[in-house]
């Protein structure tokens, strides 16, 4: 747009580029409810980040089943709002995470459990049998990032068509130039289409 060429930068400056700054890990008290909940999955935590007020537990992915299973009937967090994928391709090792938001309708309280795979092993367990809400979540993860959620009742892609190439939210996926065929798509002539006003 601002003559960048070739680079795949977005920004139009063609190399500009922003520092990542990571928010640091947090050292117990956590203060208040935070304690309990870390209680409750302690020796499964990998390490734990508040942040503007909020907290993220990171767990290792072998555990993730056991502390989703745990928070969910001993802390009685009742809802699992989704799962989010992130791509970090300098995260090495750790280039795909997975999000979770948490929520406890009981206390209303609100966390959230994050869990990394490699690129190259883009396995982990599914959550869908402990909440079910995580059906299409997981479904949309595996879609747009890759992310393949081990257990899964059905693991089909839920947005792009299912010979799709690729996962279109990663950061390493080519941005334009991509052909786009509407299969069956028709636009119906102007005196039949639908009026909003």
């Amino acid at each position: 747009m601002f003559g960048a060429k070739g680079s795949g930068d977005t920004s139009g400056y063609g190399g500009l580029v922003a520092p990542i700054v990571y928010p640091g890990q947090a050292e117990r008290p956590y203060g208040g409810w935070y304690d309990v909940v870390a209680d409750s999955i302690d020796g499964l935590v990998e390490r734990v980040v508040i942040h503007r007020g909020e907290i993220t537990f990171h767990v290792a992915r072998e555990h993730v089943r056991e502390v989703l299973q745990r928070l969910r009937d001993d802390q009685r967090f009742e809802f699992c709002a989704g799962v989010d994928g992130v791509h970090y391709p300098d995260d090495t090792g750790r280039e795909l995470h997975a999000v979770y938001s948490l929520l406890s309708m009981t206390f209303n309280r609100r966390i959230r459990v994050e869990t990394s795979t490699p690129d190259d092993d883009r396995h982990l367990p599914s959550g869908v049998a402990i909440y079910p809400t995580l059906d299409w979540h997981e479904r949309e993860a595996w879609d747009f990032f890759g992310i393949v959620f081990d257990g899964h009742p059905a693991l089909t892609r839920i947005q792009m068509p299912d010979d799709w190439p690729g996962h279109p939210q990663r950061k390493d996926y080519p941005l334009g130039g991509i052909p786009v065929e509407y299969k069956g798509g028709t636009v119906p002539p102007p005196d039949q289409r639908r009026s909003y006003s």
